[in-house]
């Protein structure tokens, strides 16, 4: 095959595609430029369907290679080693908005790689890599009902709300002034997934973003068709599997009553076991039955099973019936929340919402304790960090404990995203800040009950935070006959349904806003009634959490560090760490306390009571004194001269006491009078123009 290539104009990036010469063998191969950044995104698709599979084998692996930025990796093994959080969230990205685009039945493996190869550190990847795995797709015959389009869209506006511009794939220092930074994902006619960041924007901002990205990735999307109609590779032919209408009727037949009683349970556990005995039920009987209907076997039942889930639960939604607890479609479950759970850590919150529940736990340090990220543009400290963690007790069962998984890192981002705009800046607040939400009960969203509790927890542990912010999501049912939209899902309702949208936010605009779309994607008026459906339930969930903690504790917890600081000379500051840190060592074990210093001279001193950091600035005080004229210090004698004895009177400083000022009557002999390692007080009455210090016993005594 040769090389075969295209161009189009990008906002203000030229985008290359390029196929035909790398990775021949990838069923698609797309090496995808913008800028300098250059991504290889390929795909391969397995001939056959997996055995036995009952769900859609895709893998997106997104992976960064140092020698893109031209460097070399850290550590023992000097190469690049398990997925970074960034590799892990960018494969997500990419993942969100394909997946729903393959057929329904289509069951062959399919693995996606997109591999970084080249950078330029004003160009970010993620858009390249969604757009490079989209042409990789469109090329490779694999039945696929794309190409999509990815954009990430900026805001900016002045401070009266005048002059409104949206920026398209805006540089790094762009995003620096931007207001809202938005990933968007679509197809020709429809929006399939949206992951932002912002800055309290209003609901009409934010569907402004949706809709402009949206518009702008036509002419990717068009130079992506252009592109695959240029190589003109064959596609697959591929049919769906019929339908086993002869089992589907016999399971319907036999339970559909059962599984309606069931799905007018509220409480969760409850139901799940109506639905298990519905289950066993129709396989018990088709099991029994002497012709078994074609096709039969305990996996069709279980799928045909899911089918009959589906049909009653989204029938009752769209005709307007009570959900499956008896809710209407704008209602929130009950919330409890409750703050100060646990009594030694720094902040702590309960978070109940129905049968969702978060406990969520603060914990402030110092400098020290922010997260290092080395990614591919350098290193940086990170002052805040948001664990999430699912364990399988959550949802009542047993699984695997470990390290984090893509959908905890995914989640534990998402809530991120929305509180990082709340949260203090350093010099308002200088602790770095790591919060862990412990998902204690699961029934839909349990990342929006995380921005919840962390809220609640912040405050509690005596973080300023700018505003309050609170989390809900949103489901859909589309069907033929109509829409409904979803306040407040539950786990089956987004199982069964066709969006998962999720916003944060406080009662002033929305910090964070996250969609994902399981059908060909959603309309504006959709995302309209979405959104004002949301804002609805975010203030009253802010009015439910403001009955347990209303504003910051004005004072941080009492086993907490406190900062203290102070101002030295800068070139005093080598005097306090000492050579090879032995005297910042000696303070702090002295202490206990941790201090950390910089070279414009400020002292930062970390102590869990005022004592302990008077010890510090005492040490610290007599480092960075300067000798004074007139004053009297105690001394201690280092080594005796015929001439007299040299003392060292201040931390790091010595003097000589001369023969003539060790006592009143003429010393013969220093030694009969001192001894090396002896205690003295000496006075200091002169210092030379050399800086030469003259001390003296005798003034003392005088």
């Amino acid at each position: 095959m040769t090389k075969i290539t295209s161009e189009f104009q990008y906002g203000q990036h030229t985008v290359t595609l390029e196929t035909g010469e790398v990775a021949r063998q990838a069923d698609g191969a797309v090496i995808i430029g913008m800028g300098d950044t250059r991504v290889l995104v390929t795909v391969v698709a397995a001939k056959n369907a997996a055995e036995g599979a009952d769900f859609f084998p895709l893998t997106v692996n997104y992976q960064e290679k140092a020698y893109a930025a031209g460097r070399i990796p850290g550590g023992f093994l000097k190469r690049e080693g398990r997925p970074s959080e960034k590799e892990t969230l960018t494969s997500r990205l990419i993942d969100r908005p394909i997946r729903p685009l393959f057929p329904k039945g289509f069951k062959n493996e399919v693995q996606i790689i997109a591999t970084v190869i080249s950078l330029d550190e004003n160009v970010g990847t993620e858009v390249a890599a969604m757009l490079g795995t989209s042409a990789a797709l469109a090329i490779s015959g694999v039945p696929f009902n794309g190409p999509i389009g990815a954009a990430i869209i900026g805001y900016t506006e002045n401070e009266d709300g005048s002059n409104p511009e949206y920026l398209l794939n805006p540089t790094p220092d762009e995003l620096e002034d931007s207001l809202l930074e938005l990933s968007v994902a679509g197809t020709k006619d429809a929006v399939l997934m949206v992951e932002s960041e912002a800055s309290e924007l209003s609901e009409e901002v934010m569907l402004g973003a949706v809709v402009y990205g949206h518009q702008q990735m036509q002419v990717a999307i068009d130079a992506i068709n252009d592109f695959a109609a240029k190589v003109g590779k064959e596609q697959w032919v591929w049919e769906a599997p019929a339908e086993n209408t002869e089992l589907k009727d016999a399971v319907f037949g036999l339970i559909k009553s059962d599984v309606e009683a069931a799905y007018l349970i509220s409480d969760k556990m409850d139901r799940y076991a109506a639905l298990d005995a519905a289950k066993s039920k129709a396989i018990e009987a088709l099991a029994a039955t002497e012709e078994k209907p074609e096709g039969y076997s305990q996996k069709e039942i279980e799928g045909m099973f899911g089918k009959l889930q589906k049909e009653i639960v989204r029938g009752r939604s769209v005709a307007g019936e009570p959900r499956i607890d008896g809710r209407d479609n704008h209602t929130v479950r009950p919330i409890a929340c409750k703050v100060g759970v646990l009594p030694k850590v720094h902040g702590s919150a309960l978070f109940t919402r129905g049968e969702t529940q978060a406990l969520v736990v603060t914990t402030l340090g110092t400098e020290k304790d922010a997260k290092l990220v080395d990614e591919l543009t350098g290193s940086y400290t990170d002052r805040f960090m948001l664990h999430y963690n699912f364990p399988p007790f959550s949802v009542g069962e047993c699984g695997r404990v470990g390290s984090p998984g893509r959908r905890e890192i995914g989640h534990g981002m998402l809530a991120r995203r929305g509180v990082s705009a709340m949260l203090p800046t350093q010099d308002e607040f200088p602790y770095t800040i790591r919060v862990v939400s412990e998902i204690t009960e699961s029934n839909g969203s349990s990342s929006m009950a995380s921005v919840c509790g962390t809220s609640m927890s912040l405050m509690h542990a005596g973080v300023p935070i700018a505003a309050p912010i609170a989390g809900i999501a949103m489901g859909l049912i589309k069907e033929e006959s109509g829409f409904a939209v979803l306040s407040d899902i539950l786990g089956d309702e987004d199982h069964l349904g066709d969006m998962d949208f999720k916003v944060a936010g406080t009662d002033q605009g929305i910090t964070a806003l996250q969609m994902d779309i399981k059908i060909n994607g959603i309309t504006e008026e959709i995302m309209q009634i979405a959104l004002e459906q949301a804002k609805a339930g975010r203030i009253h969930i802010l009015d439910e959490m403001a009955k347990a903690i209303t504003e910051t504790r004005s004072d941080i917890a009492s086993t907490a560090p406190r900062f203290f600081t102070m101002k030295v000379k800068p070139e005093k500051v080598r005097e306090i760490i000492g050579k090879g840190g032995s005297t910042i060592r000696a303070i702090t074990e002295a202490s206990g306390c941790t201090i950390e210093l910089d070279d414009d001279g400020n002292v930062k001193i970390a102590a869990t009571d005022g004592d302990a950091a008077q010890v510090a600035i005492d040490r610290i005080n007599e480092i960075t004194a300067e000798p004074e004229i007139g004053k009297t210090y105690d001394a201690v004698v280092k080594k005796i001269v015929d001439f007299g004895a040299f003392v060292s009177y201040m931390p790091g400083r010595e003097g000589l006491v001369h023969v003539s000022q060790i006592a009143q009557e003429r010393v013969e002999n220093v030694s009969d009078y001192l001894k090396e390692g002896q205690e003295i007080r000496v006075k200091l009455t002169d210092i030379d123009k050399q800086g030469r210090v003259k001390l003296s016993m005798t003034a003392v005594e005088d």
